[in-house]
């Protein structure tokens, strides 16, 4: 019987698994983009020549601009049609249709911030007709992404999840722009853990979070039983969205421009890397753009044919989130004798209301109902469980997205032109929403930096940072700040411009939720540092820097308490390695990881026992607890010390005790009693999630990596995970590095993090990733001699005769 089975069966079996084999490469082939020969694409007035160099990347050639953005459009396209598909249903609250009901919360969040009806909204009064070069740019890129999905085969992600083919739309354009500008408002997970430390812990506790320059106070209109705990849920949920989604979330950034006279060409030098949660694939698409009177090396967004970055031999620009608060919670008052009316501008005023139904995998469509108040969307009917916001007080989300013209199509497009510092100006005018520090710079010699946003007037002494009594006046806004009142420098006297997400000097203050000024204050050092020439060496080495002074602020007042607690020489030695620690997180050294699970243990047993699970969960995910560390261990009678539920007042140095104690425990169960083998390499490493990567065995095919990565939390290379036990996974970090000196802009340097692919089996799914983990950068070919030399295939465009383009509304 064995020797039947070796002889007869055996051979068949390896048979039908190699015809398996063969049949799965040949579909997976069926489905990798066209790089070279020629296709006919309809609505072309002439032929389009796409050279594909050796990472990838495109170099487009057009006799004209719409032909040249019908042709990005196409080949963006068949790199990364999946992920277009997955933010038009992120964005838009549709991801339940192809992944089942665990995504419904996430689409009723999305819903109810209003993103899509404000797109449809939008595109319909601005797209009734297509009368700009912007507008015509968008229908033209659109009509080459369609072309491609219906002429192509469906990405295998389509075919796995049974995503149906559909048309893309200016309005996906548009809800994809708002999502991007959700992931920026901080607002929206913060201001809830700081009520309610203000309303029910006290003043005394808020001190922790260095509000003393905002107007103190508590909520006039007290919230309801339950409020504090479905708002951290609210703020969970939104939170969990933008994680688990798989698709980038923007976080900070590094963007500075240095004048000729301090680099050593002579030159201005640009350098920038912008700061977004990992994925497969990256979230930045590379092409070179060439058509009469235009352009451009940049790197796109989904759905977006507007470069976010970009530069040419004449100028460049960069740009990193301005962190300003555009988003308010309102607590609404509610009318007694109606519940569906809330008090507004002296009167009662009727909520509206709209109805939308949400499709679901395997499951009857759902019903959700959307209530609106004069300020905003009601976000607090969407906490998971409740039922119509019945029992609770409305809290109403106003946001600048929502309320202002925000031309930001037009912005980008004229952007995409900017040569002249008037010209840069005009555009970072038109961006109102999210908020963004547009750092520019040109070969004539000019270098600047802009806030771009259209920053709200607030009546006087209204704090932004905790929710707002709309029964009080205080979530009215009484126009909008110009343009020129917004923090700007145009060709400062010392030489260079800077921006890293902190809070900007100006002459008046805007409210935000910036982050620490260390890494900023790390820059700053270097860059303001006369005796350096800058150059691409030094340019590259400070992009990837791994120190800041966090760390030696937060262990200067440690230290004795730390020497005081340690048992035993083991112990001894290891606060003295901390001691010694010249406070960079590079991957052979012990002190990083010892330090990072430090400041989270000692985190965790001062502030959850006052906050509970959910708002302390929250804080943690904010950009609220960093700063605060500093200033707790530099007050040791500061009452987040005494532990609640405890007969005794405990002390700092007690708790300070508890967290090294609990500090060692976790690094010796976790990463091993060999303490030798603690090292940053070893617990700090990266991999690149794609959307289906998330569950096993997937995770073994789409994602990508890991990567031990030096660098962490707030440092010049932000590699940053987040607070938790070790060891510990990168989330976001630079997303690309660019570096432009204009002696020589052709001849600029940059990288991906994964690859310009997002087709599992193609050559550039991932050929940048172990160059990016390594911090090594690869040219971004610019000159001609260097893209013929540096081509390996060439795709060209033909007129399809006699077809039209389809025509978007």
């Amino acid at each position: 019987m064995k020797s039947f089975l070796l002889k007869k069966v055996l051979p068949g079996l390896l048979v039908l698994l190699l015809l398996g084999a063969a049949v799965l490469a040949w579909h997976v082939r069926s489905k990798q983009p066209q790089r070279s020969g020629e296709l006919a694409l309809a609505g072309l007035s002439a032929a389009v020549t796409v050279r594909y160099d050796e990472f990838g990347v495109p170099h487009i050639s057009a006799g004209n601009e719409a032909d040249m953005y019908r042709a990005l459009g196409y080949v963006h396209a068949q790199d990364r049609l999946f992920q277009m598909e997955m933010l038009r249903r992120l964005s838009r609250g549709e991801l339940a249709e192809i992944l089942g009901p665990k995504l419904l919360d996430t689409d009723r969040l999305f819903r109810t911030l209003g993103i899509r009806a404000h797109a449809d909204a939008y595109v319909a009064k601005e797209f009734a007709q297509v009368d700009t070069p912007a507008k015509q740019a968008l229908v033209a890129y659109l009509d080459g992404v369609n072309q491609f999905q219906a002429q192509s085969p469906a990405p295998l992600e389509f075919e796995i999840l049974g995503i149906p083919k559909r048309p893309f739309t200016p309005a996906d354009t548009v809800s994809i722009a708002g999502y991007l500008a959700y992931s920026f408002a901080a607002a929206f997970r913060t201001e809830p853990v700081l009520s309610q430390v203000r309303d029910q812990l006290g003043p005394q506790y808020l001190a922790l979070f260095d509000l003393a320059w905002r107007p103190d106070g508590v909520l006039r209109q007290q919230l309801r039983p339950g409020d504090m705990q479905d708002l951290n849920r609210l703020a969970l949920l939104s939170h969990t969205a933008l994680e688990q989604s798989g698709l980038p979330v923007f976080e900070g950034s590094n963007a500075w421009a240095v004048a000729g006279a301090r680099s050593a060409s002579g030159k201005p030098l640009l350098a920038g890397d912008p700061h977004i949660q990992f994925a497969v694939p990256a979230v930045w698409y590379e092409a070179h753009l060439q058509a009469p009177g235009f352009e451009l090396y940049g790197h796109f967004q989904a759905l977006n044919p507007m470069a976010l970055l970009g530069h040419n031999e004449k100028f460049g620009w960069s740009i990193t989130m301005f962190q300003n608060d555009d988003l308010d919670l309102v607590a609404e008052r509610v009318n007694p004798a109606n519940a569906n009316e809330v008090w507004h501008q002296g009167r009662w005023v009727a909520l509206q209301s709209r109805v939308e139904s949400i499709a679901v995998k395997g499951q009857p469509a759902v019903a959700l109902t959307l209530r609106r108040s004069p300020h905003g969307p009601i976000v607090s009917d969407i906490v998971p469980g409740k039922k119509d916001g019945e029992g609770s007080t409305p809290i109403a989300m106003w946001w600048a997205l929502l309320e202002t013209e925000n031309p930001v199509l037009q912005a980008f497009y004229e952007l995409n032109r900017a040569d002249t510092l008037a010209a840069g100006r005009a555009a970072a005018e038109k961006i109102h929403a999210p908020g963004l520090n547009v750092v520019w710079a040109n070969a004539a010699g000019d270098i600047a930096w802009w806030a771009a946003a259209r920053l709200p007037i607030r009546p006087e002494g209204v704090n932004p940072s905790f929710i707002l009594d709309a029964g009080k006046g205080e979530a009215e806004k009484l126009g909008w700040r110009p343009f020129a009142q917004n923090p700007q420098e145009e060709n400062p006297a010392r030489g260079y411009v800077m921006s890293a997400n902190h809070q900007p000097a100006g002459s008046v203050p805007v409210p935000g939720y910036y982050n620490l000024w260390d890494r900023a204050e790390r820059l700053d050092s270097l860059l303001r540092e006369p005796s350096i020439r800058w150059n691409s060496a030094n340019t590259r080495a400070l992009q990837l820097d791994v120190e800041s002074g966090y760390s030696a602020r937060v262990l200067r007042p440690a230290l004795p308490l730390l020497r005081d607690a340690a048992q035993g020489e083991e112990e001894k030695a290891l606060v003295e390695e901390l001691a010694a620690w010249d406070g960079k997180f590079s991957l052979p050294q012990r002190a990083p990881v010892l330090f990072q699970q430090f400041v989270w243990e000692l985190a965790r047993a001062a502030l959850a026992d006052e906050l509970g699970e959910a708002a302390f969960d929250n804080l943690r995910r904010s950009r609220l607890l960093a700063p605060a560390l500093p200033r707790l261990l530099a007050d040791p009678q500061s009452p987040w010390w005494d532990k609640r539920g405890t007969p005794a007042m405990e002390s700092e140095a007690e708790i300070v005790k508890e967290a090294w104690v609990a500090t060692l425990a976790h690094l010796r169960s976790g990463l091993g009693a060999d303490a030798k083998r603690w090292t940053w390499g070893g617990a700090h490493t990266l991999t690149h999630e794609h959307p289906l990567g998330k569950q096993a065995p997937l995770d073994k095919i789409f994602n990508v990596g890991p990567w031990a990565v030096p660098g962490g939390y707030e440092l010049p290379n932000n590699m940053t995970a987040r607070w938790d036990d070790a060891p510990w996974k990168v989330v976001s970090g630079p997303s690309t590095r660019r570096i432009i000196d204009f002696a020589q802009a052709g001849k600029s340097q940059g990288i991906n993090p994964v690859g310009q692919s997002g087709v599992w089996g193609d050559a550039h799914y991932d050929d940048q990733t172990k160059l990016h983990a390594a911090g090594r950068y690869r040219p971004q070919h610019l000159l001609e001699e260097d893209v013929q030399t540096h081509s390996r295939s060439t795709l060209v465009f033909k007129p399809k005769l006699g077809v039209q383009p389809v025509q978007q509304p």
